[in-house]
């Protein structure tokens, strides 16, 4: 599988603000948008002024670091949306339905990778079975549990008592001994943390 092996703070310094892909560290004054404020690099001590494809690049390589997709399987997930009506709506929908984003939102994984690590291994069902494909898109009505194993489920309630994560609408989170997530309804735009301009990404994709 591949993956993105870099240094995760790079990303958020390129971005010029917080991604949260290393967890509980991105809500600390260990966060390396908050220690440096200028891009990674040498000498790049401010912004320069982007260019009008600078712009459309920034928007599309934030979405793709900020749900950890490569580009060749970003460019899947927007040919499969240009299907749709709504070409900006159903990009998001199809990146917010990704298993390891809602195991994420959920509040299960204290970030998207380590929500990734839970799935590979093996420790998320959907709807009573073991589901270890990150990328795998749920629907309205599924049920993602955590199984029965005292170390995860131990990791798990660490990180939903740590974090308290603000759960979206279209998702409902069940705590208990073995807490779980039900799917309400299938996301859209409005449901998305990351503040993103669609429309830029979609000029970019299309030419």
């Amino acid at each position: 599988m591949a993956r993105n092996t870099g240094p995760a703070c790079r990303m958020c310094r390129r971005e010029g603000m917080k991604l949260f892909l290393k967890g509980a560290r991105c809500d600390t004054d260990k966060c390396a948008v908050t220690r440096r404020q200028n891009p990674p690099g040498m000498h790049t001590f401010r912004r320069g002024k982007l260019t009008d494809y600078g712009s459309h690049l920034r928007e599309k390589q934030k979405l793709k670091h900020y749900y950890g997709v490569l580009e060749k399987q970003f460019r899947q997930y927007f040919q499969e949306a240009e299907r749709a009506r709504n070409t900006g709506e159903a990009l998001m929908a199809l990146l917010e339905s990704r298993l390891d984003n809602i195991v994420h939102r959920l509040g299960f994984g204290a970030s998207r990778a380590q929500a990734r690590q839970l799935i590979r291994h093996g420790h998320i069902t959907v709807n009573g079975r073991k589901v270890d494909i990150p990328s795998y898109s749920i629907r309205p009505g599924d049920v993602i549990a955590v199984k029965p194993r005292p170390k995860v489920l131990e990791l798990v309630q660490a990180n939903l008592a740590e974090h308290q994560r603000e759960v979206p609408e279209f998702l409902s989170l069940v705590p208990g001994a073995q807490p779980e997530g039900h799917v309400l309804r299938a996301p859209g735009v409005e449901d998305a943390s990351l503040p993103v301009q669609v429309q830029l990404i979609l000029e970019l994709c299309s030419k």
